[in-house]
């Protein structure tokens, strides 16, 4: 899969991506990522990429034209840009099945933006989907597109040592995740429960199955709502 980000900082983007299984799947070229600068793009004497809002206001709004010379690079670059989504707290919030969509794609391209916003025409006439990480306002897009990679790196094949590691997540059927527990050398087995130790595999699914539903139930409820198990 390949992943195109537009970004003023292509440095924080690459390093936050380097490390983990994600790292990994970039360097076995399972993810080919490619970040692209618009000031690279931008035709005046400072490489300015932002102006002041019509109508007055604070802070800077990212020019339209750095942003389309962007993707016409991309574009003579024969890069397809397949979808392209604008990393924005005005956006529909992401969700695990956004997610699994797009690792179904051959290419997406992650638009991060800066200061005030983007100038809305651009985002009228080459956005296909506006995303919103959660409902918080973070410095730019660039942490944003990184959790979304990493989201979605974590359901293309061959990325996770286990197709089950990917499948057992939380969200991944609806419900929250199950408690997981493992061995230490200061409590010992003291507090794990007693089934995930007696080795009956259909008791432990059906334990973990339980515990999901319950933790669910507590703590993200609207998960659950229109299911027979809310």
């Amino acid at each position: 899969m390949e992943i195109n980000v537009i970004t003023l900082f292509p440095d924080m983007v690459k390093q936050t991506l380097s490390y983990g299984v994600i790292g990994k799947a970039i360097e076995q070229g399972l993810l080919v990522l490619n970040c692209f600068n618009p000031r690279d793009f931008a035709d005046n004497k400072h490489r300015r990429v932002d102006d002041k809002p019509f109508g007055g206001g604070a802070g800077m709004v990212m020019m339209y034209d750095p942003l389309i010379k962007t993707l016409d690079h991309i574009k003579r670059l024969g890069s397809n840009l397949g979808q392209v989504i604008f990393l924005s707290p005005q956006g529909e919030k992401m969700l695990q099945s956004h997610c699994n969509e797009w690792a179904k794609q051959e290419n997406i391209t992650l638009i991060c933006g800066r200061y005030e916003g983007v100038d809305q025409r651009f985002i009228e006439e080459h956005v296909d989907l506006e995303i919103s990480i959660g409902d918080y306002v973070i410095s730019g897009g660039e942490m944003a597109a990184c959790v979304a990679i990493d989201a979605l790196g974590r359901q293309i094949e061959g990325v996770l040592g286990s197709e089950e590691s990917a499948a057992s997540d939380s969200f991944m059927n609806g419900r929250l995740g199950y408690p997981q527990y493992t061995r230490s050398d200061l409590l010992g087995q003291s507090g794990v429960p007693s089934v995930l130790l007696s080795g009956h595999h259909e008791d432990i699914r059906k334990w973990r199955d339980d515990q999901s539903l319950k933790l669910t139930k507590m703590r993200r409820p609207e998960l659950l709502e229109g299911t027979s198990e809310s």
